[in-house]
Parts: structure tokens; sequence; C-alpha cells
């Protein structure tokens, strides 16, 4: 994962940056989630430097669009009663991503963001705090800072990845699927759940030892409604089900391999929410503040209608083809990386095509169709008894 798990870099077409609305829709909705826990530690712990930390930040616009959130809030007074405070609040903000992101798409256009973020402050009248950005590349599985060194972790769409396949997951136990499948063996789901409770319980031990007693956290997770993680995991188990049909067209055609399918797992689980909750709990390290599920609309339908609504002889045909070009585009932007790794470079082009066919084939109520579920967390530390 560390090694070659990346979102596609850059700004084009098929990037990362152009093809993450859904993304950007989540850090929107759970914005006044993100202001009240910034507003919380500002109230209680009137910290002279505000230290935030962005994990899994990515590049393109979703992560300054945070930056700027955060600018905006912190902007706003907040009563006090500490008399003797003069002196101006600064914010440190830390981006972290794995090595191979693309910070350098994030610091090119960084000035740009911060400049119309303070005139948009200036304009209604808030006073911006200093503030100043550095990277911190590495994985969020690893210690990343100081003891008591951070006032707010925020993450969005990143924590149902895993640090590797889950393990002991061998070869041939999830035949013909790459993720969990209705045709997936419960053994291999109950791998999947281990792997991420093991993931997710190092994370908030590794974040509680950075945290300030009392900081927070904001945790947005790509999850399902239910307990059922075969049947009821929604849009991300479809989407992987439709991959797993392009792969097996692929191995039809002699480009690619059975063993090559067989001993492919995508290491990444939507979690339920009551799974989430439990994990918490058990670490008795955190209480949690708040919880919230959303049912996220992709803009994609809306937008492929857009791409084909100019042509005379656009049918309902040609928007479904529209929308199955636009989720594998989205698709592929965050999974490219991955599948190249393992399969090579020279099929990801078909790879995409065929799977785009199958989502249009399958597309009977476009309208939800691109629909996901995610749960966000407002976390406290707890501080530590004496």
């Amino acid at each position: 994962m560390e090694r070659d798990f990346h979102m596609i870099n850059g700004d084009g077409d098929k990037s990362y940056a152009k093809n993450s609305s859904l993304q950007r829709k989540a850090i929107i909705a759970t914005q006044p989630m993100v202001e009240k826990a910034i507003q919380g530690v500002r109230t209680e712990l009137q910290p002279q430097s505000m230290v935030i930390a962005d994990l899994g930040c990515s590049s393109g616009v979703n992560t300054l669009l945070f930056v700027s959130e955060v600018i905006t809030t912190t902007s706003k007074k907040i009563p006090t009663d500490n008399k003797t405070r003069k002196s101006t609040m600064e914010i440190q903000f830390f981006l972290n991503d794995l090595p191979s992101n693309d910070f350098n798409l994030i610091f090119r256009s960084l000035e740009q963001v911060k400049q119309s973020t303070v005139q948009n402050c200036t304009n209604r009248g808030l006073q911006p705090p200093p503030h100043y950005v550095a990277g911190m590349p590495g994985s969020f599985y690893t210690r990343l800072f100081p003891c008591n060194s951070v006032h707010l972790f925020h993450s969005s769409f990143s924590l149902m990845w895993l640090s590797q396949v889950p393990e002991h997951l061998d070869n041939n136990m999830n035949k013909d699927n790459i993720h969990i499948g209705v045709s997936t063996p419960p053994l291999v789901a109950k791998l999947y759940l281990d792997q991420f409770e093991k993931d997710f319980s190092r994370f908030l031990q590794l974040r509680c030892k950075e945290l300030v007693p009392s900081g927070r956290m904001v945790l947005t997770i790509l999850g399902r409604k239910n307990s059922d993680a075969i049947h009821g995991g929604g849009a991300i188990n479809s989407n992987f089900e439709m991959l797993s049909q392009a792969l097996r067209t692929l191995i039809a055609e002699g480009r690619v391999e059975q063993e090559k399918l067989d001993s492919f797992n995508m290491p990444l689980y939507g979690p339920s929410p009551d799974e989430l909750k439990q994990l918490v709990q058990q670490s008795q390290l955190l209480d949690i503040v708040d919880i919230e599920l959303f049912d996220l609309t992709s803009d994609v339908v809306e937008k492929s209608k857009l791409e084909v609504g100019a042509t005379a002889a656009a049918t309902q045909d040609t928007v479904h083809e529209a929308i199955g070009r636009n989720i594998a585009a989205t698709l592929r932007a965050v999974t490219e990386s991955l599948f190249a790794s393992h399969f090579g470079q020279s099929i990801i082009d078909d790879l995409f095509t065929v799977f785009a066919h199958n989502v249009t084939q399958q597309l009977e109520s476009p309208e939800k169709k691109g629909s996901v579920t995610v749960i966000s967390m407002s976390l406290q530390a707890k501080v530590p008894k004496r």
C-alpha cells in the first residue's frame, strides 16, 4: 500500500482532482461537525497555536477546501473568559498522505486559495488568523506526530482503506471476486472485518498519543448502513462486483490470467456505524461526541446529462452511457494504481471501458446510481485519570 497506492496525480481529465466531486460533497456535508469541533477546542483549550492535521488529504480542490473552511471558521470570534489574552491564535496545518501523493499539486495551488480565503474573510468583516501549511508524508497507520501535539485530526474518505490485504486471505479463497461480493464466503468477509478492526484500533491508539488532552477528531468514512457486509455493502460492493465482471471478461478474451484475478483483493472495507462505535468504545480512549449517517448522491447523473444534453440525438441510452463513463472515471481515479501494479498498465483502459459498459447495462434507476453511505464521527480524547 505505501509503495504502490495513490490517486491519479495531476489535474488532467483522468486525475483525482477532476473526478472527486462525491468526496467534495462529503467534506461540505460534514463541515458543521468540523466547525463544532474547532469551536470546542478554542473554547475549552484556548490554544495560542492550534495544530490541525488532515489525514489522507490526497490532492486537488478537496484538500484546499478543508483548509479554507478551517481558516474561515477560526476567523469567527468566540467568547472567552481569558481577559489577559491579547495575542492572536495561529494555525499550523499538516497535510498527510502516502509519499506517492501529489503534494506538488497541493502546494502549487495553495497560495491562490489562501489569498481568496483571506479576501473572502475580509469581505465578511472577519480577521483570518496567521496560518501555515506543511506536508506530512507517511501512513496514518504509523506514528506521525510528537506526543500531545495535535489539537484536531480530520480525515475524510480515507479510513476505509486498509493497511494491507486482510491477513490469512489466501489465493482462491475469494475466487472470481476482487472484494466482498455476493459469492464471497462468510469467512472472507470476516477476514476483512478482522483487518479493519486491527487497523482502526491501531489508528485510534496512535492518534490518541498525538492528541493533546481533550483534543478532537472528525472522521468521515465510506461505509454501509447495516450489519451484513456481503449483501448490505451498497455502492462499494456493487462497483467492485462489476469490476470483477470486467476482469472476467478480459480473462475470457485471453488478456488476463485467472490466477491473477484470484490472487487480487482490494484492501478496503466499508464499516457499519455499530462496528465503528464498538471499536471506539473498546479503545476506552475517546468519547463519541456525535455520529451521523449520510446518503450522498454523486452529481454524475447531472454531469452526464449536461455532456449529452446539447446533442440533438441525445437519448436515455446515451445519457446512461455517459453515466457509466463518469462512474468509471471516478473509480479509476482512486484505484488505478493498485490495478496497474498487479495486472499491468496495459489493460487499464480496456478494464474501465468494460466496467463502464457493465454499469450502463445495470442502470435501472440512474438517479440512485452512485449514492453511497458515509459515516462521520466526532470524537474527543478523554483526559487521563491522575
